[in-house]
């Protein structure tokens, strides 16, 4: 039976019809598409440059000397806690802030720059609480100097908490107490604000930094695994612990966490060598009486050398003399001689 031409029209009709919804959903489809790879294209571009490691920060200060009548007077303290307070700033403002709590993406997905940013306020928190607890007292019954009791707590929140207190506003309340700490060093009519630089006090601060750099570095040559002899009680003959553990231990660094810890240790060593930097400034009397200054320059030399440029896409895990490199043992590295070279100078410290 031969269809009307009516009959003819509707179906034409249908059939454009359901044409045009096809390609309609054929177009919505390729939108979502292409809105999908510019967004994570975009995404990918923010985290590259999020994730650039910030430049170290200026160490000199004019401000750190005082006009006297008999001429200029550095003063004493002023280079290493304004230091301190430039480097949280700069962790805090550099591009996308601060990383460590960030619970969106795209900084939900980069974990390099948050480790970087862990390991240098690691250094920060151990500098501000030997500056409450050392550099700022003469002796161990002297009282605390204002500003640093609100500084170092401040210092010690979690850096990756979200809710309230926010690690941001808590650090920055610090920057705030360390530079009224500084504008208080700088008032010579205001003698209860002191900054002692001595070598008991800076052999005492660099003994925290000894035990912070041996464990990176052990946590950095564990990335290949590596049979130890159990070295805890080594020394005392009389010294014991809570429960026995093993002769022998086996130690590796879980495969997932070799990039956070390589990050965290360069991210330590790059605030480090601004604070030993600082630390040559403000204790240059000691260090040469010392003979200790030409130390102190090498180890910031081998700190130095952990921030050359990362030319692999990604930390390689390589065994320690395979075909590939591995970035950790080379991290282990320089962070090992710096070590030996801070325990050097404890050394010299010590002496008369």
């Amino acid at each position: 039976m031969e269809q009307t031409p009516i009959e003819n029209i509707n179906v034409d009709a249908t059939s454009k019809g359901a044409s045009m919804v096809a390609e309609e959903k054929s177009g919505i489809m390729r939108l979502i598409l292409i809105t999908t790879i510019l967004i994570f294209i975009f995404g990918y571009a923010i985290t590259v440059y999020w994730s650039i490691e910030p430049d170290p920060v200026e160490i000199y200060s004019d401000k750190a000397w005082l006009n006297e009548a008999d001429g200029q007077r550095r003063i004493t303290g002023y280079t290493m806690v304004n230091t301190l307070a430039n480097v949280i700033d700069l962790l805090l403002d550099k591009p996308g802030g601060f990383l460590g709590n960030d619970i969106a993406p795209p900084s939900l997905f980069m974990d390099n720059m948050p480790a970087f940013e862990y390991g240098a306020l690691i250094q920060s928190r151990d500098l501000t609480r030997a500056l409450r607890n050392d550099f700022s007292r003469s002796q161990s019954q002297s009282t605390e100097q204002d500003d640093l009791k609100v500084a170092e707590p401040k210092m010690s929140i979690a850096h990756g908490n979200w809710m309230l207190p926010s690690p941001e506003g808590e650090y920055k309340d610090a920057v705030v107490a360390l530079r009224s700490y500084l504008d208080k060093l700088s008032n010579t009519n205001n003698p209860e604000s002191q900054f002692y630089a001595r070598a008991d006090n800076l052999r005492d601060y660099l003994g925290e930094v000894s035990t912070r750099l041996g464990s990176y570095s052990q946590k950095l040559s564990a990335s290949v695994g590596q049979e130890r002899e159990n070295t805890d009680l080594a020394g005392d003959s009389s010294a014991t612990q809570s429960s026995n553990s093993a002769a022998n231990l086996k130690v590796k660094t879980p495969w997932l966490q070799i990039d956070d810890v390589f990050y965290e240790a360069r991210g330590a060593s790059w605030a480090l060598s601004q604070y030993l930097r600082a630390i040559e400034v403000d204790f240059a009397e000691v260090l040469e009486k010392k003979a200790a200054l030409t130390s102190l320059r090498q180890i910031i030399r081998e700190l130095d050398a952990t921030q050359e440029t990362i030319w692999s896409p990604m930390i390689l895990n390589g065994s320690g003399f395979g075909l590939m490199a591995n970035h950790s043992l080379v991290m282990a590295s320089y962070i090992s001689r710096a070590n030996a070279g801070i325990i050097d100078l404890r050394e010299l410290l010590a002496r008369g």
